[in-house]
């Protein structure tokens, strides 16, 4: 008889995620609260780890985990699991992406009344005896405008409470279809407007490198004298230093933060400034929150561990065994396409529709569907996978399609990605070179062949003189070394396109430079996973 997976829960979880496990026929330990160095001591003798967010999976606790097969985090950010140093060990990482979601959207909308009425330094007045009626004057939320900072799941329901509060609500969200925006009743707006006309901006958006420092002095100066600011996302996407003068001389009437750069937050510049409420990263911490995460999690995990389901998880496809090795290549291919036209996206996508040409018509695609979407709409999705990729698409109101053809003109095997946003379409297609190296060769009907490195710039420019050199002058300038470069164009003066390989990342300064020669239409700088 085959012995029962064994699982370790280190942190503080609802019983019920124990219950799961035994019912499932999942041996299952309750050690919370264990010091990093006994963890390791005994991390080895289990199959999977249940977490919440006090244990850290660092790569010395997975290292020393030689029978791990999948981490299960109860709740929707990894920040404690070293995602890279998982997949290297071959550890499946799941985590709980929905549990939690209306219980964070309505601590936002605590925190907007909080700001609104001054309940926390009214309360501490009061406590304190002084009954200072008076000085505690708030303002009504309703007919008041909030700008919501990112409309998935929990801004969607951020903004239907605020609807139903009676405020005006518009959203910045460039993933957010004109069909959707009006099925939830809010305005879409770009995001300097929602900055222009919002009394209150509340933000539900992942930290990542288009986010980070997202709220700061440029940003905040577009804003109406005695806004309000709310942050439950995730600290560093305000910028606490800006947001203090901001509060300081008055533009920012409050602020009320969940969240701060660094946590646990002991010390910080905002706090005990009169105008700001802050909370230990309360978001999630509700009873009904956590009993989801928990049912969550500990189902995920015994499907896995006893049928080989896998469910939210973050770095591994749905592929069986026999599928791997053909599609191993063709994954890689769908994460680079996937990722190139979501990184050169500029306005809300409607539909996306994958052409599965020659070869690769003949194998189990959903896979690389699934890839090509995660990694379209990862720069600005925290929890998007291949899982739940399709299911987060279509609650969008993004349409996906796949189609298959035997016809491959130019190619043996070929795979086209085409994204319709409201400024039109957008194709890249590539290829697999002996069949096994992703190659792109071709984007916007453009024939260019380039391999992905790990910094690129994409470049639409007119096939005018002058360009190469005018690129290669201002790189040079920089010291930033060009390792390829490869052009293409359709017509002579027509559309071209560039992507440039580069050993470094180009700094922001130059990157204006660069957008500032005559012949550059658009460019991007790209980053791309290259193992």
């Amino acid at each position: 008889m085959a012995k029962a997976p064994k699982v370790l829960i280190s942190d503080k979880m609802d019983p019920l995620a124990a219950e799961i496990f035994q019912n499932n026929g999942v041996d299952v330990d309750v050690k919370p609260g264990l010091k990093p160095e006994e963890l390791v001591k005994i991390i080895g003798d289990y199959d999977g780890l249940a977490v919440r967010s006090s244990t850290k999976a660092t790569p010395e606790i997975i290292k020393a985990a030689k029978n791990l097969k999948v981490i299960g985090r109860a709740g929707i950010g990894i920040d404690n699991v070293d995602l890279p140093a998982a997949t290297e060990a071959g550890i499946v990482v799941m985590n709980t992406p929905f549990g939690n979601s209306i219980t964070t959207a309505e601590h936002a909308i605590a925190m907007m009344f909080a700001l609104a009425r001054q309940i926390p330094q009214a309360n501490a007045s009061t406590h304190a005896g002084k009954w200072e009626k008076a000085k505690f004057m708030g303002v009504e939320l309703y007919g008041k405008t909030l700008g919501v900072v990112g409309c998935g799941n929990i801004g969607s329901i951020v903004a239907s409470r605020g609807l139903g509060l009676q405020m005006k609500v518009i959203s910045f969200d460039p993933f957010l279809t004109p069909e959707r925006a009006q099925e939830l009743g809010v305005e879409k707006v770009e995001l300097d407007e929602l900055f222009k006309r919002s009394d209150f901006i509340t933000l539900h958006v992942p930290k990542n490198d288009k986010t980070a420092n997202l709220i700061n002095k440029d940003s905040i100066a577009k804003m109406k004298k005695g806004v309000f600011i709310i942050n439950c996302a995730r600290g560093g996407i305000v910028a606490e230093a800006d947001l203090k003068a901001a509060l300081d001389s008055g533009h920012v009437a409050g602020a009320a933060l969940d969240v701060f750069d660094e946590e646990p937050a002991t010390q910080n510049v905002l706090f005990n400034h009169p105008n700001v409420v802050c909370t230990p990263h309360l978001g999630a911490s509700t009873t009904e929150a956590q009993v989801n995460v928990a049912i969550q999690v500990a189902e995920q995990m015994a499907g896995y561990l006893l049928h080989g389901a896998i469910t939210n998880a973050l770095n591994m496809p749905s592929i069986t065994a026999e599928e791997a090795p053909k599609l191993r290549p063709y994954i890689k291919l769908a994460e680079q396409l996937g990722s190139l036209a979501g990184q050169i996206a500029e306005s809300a996508i409607t539909k996306i529709e994958v052409e599965y040409q020659g070869d690769v018509a003949e194998l189990n695609v959903k896979p690389l569907t699934s890839m090509a979407l995660s990694w379209l709409l990862k720069p600005l999705l925290e929890s998007v996978n291949m899982v739940n990729a399709l299911q987060i698409a279509r609650s969008r109101g993004i349409t996906v399609s796949e189609t298959r053809t035997a016809d491959c003109a130019d190619f043996h095997t070929a795979v086209r990605l085409t994204v319709t946003t409201e400024a039109g379409q957008r194709h890249v297609t590539g290829t697999l070179f002996a069949g096994r190296e992703p190659r792109i060769v071709n984007i916007e009907g453009v024939p260019v062949e380039a391999a992905m490195a790990s910094h690129m710039l994409y470049m639409r420019n007119e096939d005018k003189p002058g360009l190469i050199g005018g690129v290669g002058t201002i790189l040079g300038e920089a010291k930033q070394n060009i390792a390829d470069f490869r052009l293409g164009r359709i017509e002579k003066e027509g559309l071209a396109v560039a992507l440039i390989s580069l050993d470094a990342p180009v700094p922001d300064a130059v990157m204006k430079k660069l957008a500032a020669l005559p012949q550059v239409r658009q460019i991007r700088q790209l980053t791309f996973s290259t193992t």
